[in-house]
């Protein structure tokens, strides 16, 4: 029976992570995080649950001990605001995944799986709202999204080396814009999904009929549903393909667009207020998926309408409920 290590167990994908692999056979679970258990999204019965902080050499050594698979979700970020004002704290998430690859090495572990970013795509590729979706390739010549989007990139090439000298068997998934329910929605670690249904429904609450919105509404983005990210996830490190992936919905919407479907969903039209000094990030971002679909014949299909009237409803179950929200 073999054992799957999920690093950033304790976060919103790696929860959702581990629930999709707890439905496999014969298989053990070893989670990881390292908030304290209280504070993780979610905690299953069957698995075994670890707080460890994973930027530690120790630590990592410590966990990866007889372990065939490891799925690395760990990193510290969140939305764009988070992103933008600790740059540092993101890019010392190299240490866990340098450290992981290290444990890794020296354990022999058959695979591991690294989550990067849509971050890590060239800022002069997204200048535009109408923007095409980004190929695997427009990630070169690097200009990433300054911090987060560097340290992602890094461990990119982290993983293709070791799998070139010391022979690990890597796979790496560049992730776009995650969102669904059992997720962070409010703290400044949330990403637009959840921002926007919490803020739609604060106004619905209040009688207060008004949104704040970062930027001009008009930035373009694509918005993967957790289903598609868990199941592409998987599909990506029991594959053959040795390149970074796209792992993202092509489905792109404006920022007003996504405020339009939340208002749609709440039964509630709203007065927009909007904050042109506040982070916004690049103009337009697009999943290509032309990649993943001649390698895996598959894609992430779940209409972002669809996916976010469950998220929209799970939030609005917490609010109602005064339910704590965890630091990230």
């Amino acid at each position: 029976m073999k054992t799957i290590l999920v690093a950033g167990a304790g976060g919103f994908i790696g929860g959702h992570l581990v629930a999709e692999l707890l439905k496999l056979s014969e298989v053990r679970i070893r989670a990881v995080d390292k908030k304290p258990l209280s504070d993780w999204w979610q905690v299953h019965p069957r698995v075994e649950s670890i707080s460890l902080d994973l930027q530690k050499w120790e630590s990592c050594l410590e966990v990866v001990n007889g372990v065939s698979q490891i799925y690395n979700l760990a990193a510290d970020m969140g939305g764009m605001g988070f992103i933008e004002h600790n740059k540092a704290l993101c890019m010392l998430s190299v240490l866990i995944n340098t450290h992981l690859l290290l444990a890794a090495k020296e354990s022999k572990v058959e695979r591991f799986f690294f989550a990067s970013s849509a971050c890590v795509y060239a800022a002069g590729k997204q200048t535009r709202p109408d923007i095409p979706g980004l190929l695997e390739s427009d990630a070169y010549p690097a200009m990433p999204e300054d911090g987060y989007g560097w340290e992602k990139l890094f461990s990119e090439r982290m993983c293709r080396h070791f799998r070139e000298d010391f022979g690990l068997i890597a796979r790496m998934a560049r992730f776009h814009n995650v969102y669904g329910p059992k997720g962070t929605w409010k703290g400044g670690r949330e990403k637009a999904p959840a921002a926007i249904c919490r803020k739609v429904i604060e106004a619905k609450l209040s009688g207060n009929h008004s949104i704040d919105i970062w930027g001009d509404g008009n930035q373009t983005r694509s918005f993967m549903f957790i289903d598609d990210c868990t199941k592409g996830s998987q599909m990506i490190m029991n594959s053959e393909i040795i390149e970074p992936l796209n792992l993202g919905s092509d489905e792109m919407v404006s920022i007003n667009q996504l405020v339009d479907i939340a208002e749609e969903i709440g039964g509630v039209k709203l007065k927009r207020h909007y904050n042109l000094n506040a982070p916004k990030g690049v103009n337009g971002r697009n999943s290509d998926n032309t990649l993943i679909k001649e390698k895996l014949c598959w894609a992430p299909s779940i209409r972002l309408k669809d996916g976010l009237e469950r998220t929209y409803a799970w939030i609005h179950d917490q609010m109602i409920t005064n339910a704590p929200c965890p630091v990230y």
